[in-house]
């Protein structure tokens, strides 16, 4: 099998789409936390703690020049620990909502569902020729 037609298989199966699908609803859905955890989340913290910005929060490891033509080169841990922040309501988030569809299609498996129309007419077609038999 030539490499060409290999891709064409493995690129126009619906495992692909779904992919690209849940990559671009994905990165939305993180634009949608992180504005969560820094608008709204880090305020209430910042307020429970004094004020505290953690986004502002580093450690000057070289101060900038006088003249400002070199930047001041700084350890920023505080934008570090508000992306762990929206890392952990990230995936407790992700966490609820498979938890939610795990359950929605539990009950959709546990609900009892009986022949498919097709094969109840066949066996009615069935019976109503065993009663015209002598």
């Amino acid at each position: 099998m030539s490499m060409l037609k290999e891709f064409r298989d493995f690129a126009i199966k619906g495992n692909v789409v779904d992919l690209a699908v849940g990559v671009i609803i994905g990165g939305a859905f993180g634009k949608i936390v992180s504005s969560l955890v820094g608008d709204i989340f880090m305020p209430i913290l910042g307020l429970i703690t004094g004020g505290i910005n953690f986004s502002d929060m580093a450690i000057t490891l070289r101060a900038a020049s006088a003249d400002g033509k070199v930047p001041a080169v700084l350890l920023a841990y505080g934008k570090f620990i508000q992306s762990g922040i929206d890392f952990t309501i990230l995936a407790f988030v992700i966490f609820l909502f498979i938890k939610a569809v795990n359950r929605f299609k539990s009950k959709l498996d546990a609900a009892p569902s009986g022949p498919p129309a097709q094969e109840v007419l066949l066996r009615e077609i069935r019976d109503l020729l065993k009663q015209r038999q002598p």
